[in-house]
């Protein structure tokens, strides 16, 4: 009986052991698209040299996998590459093109030893989106979207991601509008047997025309991608806000998204309010989400 009982807890502990392994046929990949605020900003004692070190420990809080930016100039680029030295870079000035330019970044940021790229690229928000600088619309300033195409080093039998980062234009409503419809366009050209993701800061809320436009059905077409926090927050609540101005209350527009491909389950979706002794980051909260295959 003693060695009947024995070999039982000494199999329900094999079992115990083995099921973590089993997850990790499928591993969960972390998600942040974060709005660390213009380093160029008077912003006082919000200035970028004051709280670059809150901007690192909100990231090395969360652990992503894939860390989006915005208004990220290369200066803050380059603090982020030196001080996350797990992480490779990608990103080109908006206003030339160039890695080094004066303009500000959409730079991407993925683990070096769980990604390898396959390629990348940038693209205007623009009639002419090849065009660096390019301006077209009622857009105030140049407006890009960075692109990576990734194979995961955990799943290697998985699908290629192609990953898209963004900042939309904080003045022009037809701008925002015809931007979401060239993203979704291009995710369509570029999302043929692959998961996709997206990332950014889009100034506009839930129910706005470039909202409908990333999300919803259009022409009788249901779109490429969904809104990660809406699957899994179905019902909306008060102060959904993510532009915070540097304070701890937001407001209701949701204005920083995360949207995936169909092809993931989300398994979180949150606003991630983190903040140290009253002091915030930025004046937006990060946004994230945690995927898997389904």
């Amino acid at each position: 009986m003693q060695r009947s009982m024995l070999a039982t807890i000494i199999a329900s502990l094999t079992l115990t052991l083995a099921t973590p392994l089993i997850a990790q046929d499928n591993p969960a990949v972390r998600v942040m698209s974060f709005n660390i605020r213009n380093g160029h900003a008077r912003d006082g004692e919000n200035h970028w040299d004051k709280r670059k070190g809150l901007v690192l420990e909100v990231i090395r809080d969360f652990r992503p996998d894939l860390l989006g930016t915005q208004e990220t100039h290369a200066f803050q680029r380059e603090f982020l590459e030196r001080n996350l030295d797990a992480f490779e870079g990608f990103g080109v000035s908006r206003e030339d093109g160039k890695e080094k330019g004066g303009g500000e970044q959409v730079a991407m940021f993925y683990r070096k030893a769980r990604f390898e790229k396959l390629d990348g690229g940038h693209f205007w928000l623009s009639k002419k989106p090849d065009e660096p600088g390019s301006k077209s619309w009622d857009t105030s300033l140049p407006r890009l979207a960075s692109w990576l195409t990734l194979r995961d080093r955990k799943d290697k039998d998985a699908p290629p991601i192609v990953w898209i980062n963004t900042h939309f234009d904080h003045r022009g409503d037809e701008a925002r509008f015809e931007s979401a419809k060239l993203i979704r366009q291009r995710i369509v050209d570029l999302g043929k047997d692959v998961r996709v993701i997206v990332t950014g800061d889009f100034n506009a809320g839930e129910g706005s025309k470039p909202y409908e436009a990333m999300f919803e059905v259009q022409n009788e077409k249901r779109s490429p991608v969904v809104d990660t926090f809406r699957v899994k927050h179905p019902e909306k609540f008060e102060e959904e806000g993510t532009f915070n101005g540097f304070g701890p209350r937001a407001g209701k527009a949701r204005i920083d998204w995360i949207g995936c491909s169909r092809q993931w389950k989300v398994i979180e979706a949150n606003i991630y309010r983190w903040n140290k002794d009253g002091r915030w980051p930025s004046d937006h909260f990060p946004v994230t989400a945690v995927l898997t295959d389904k």
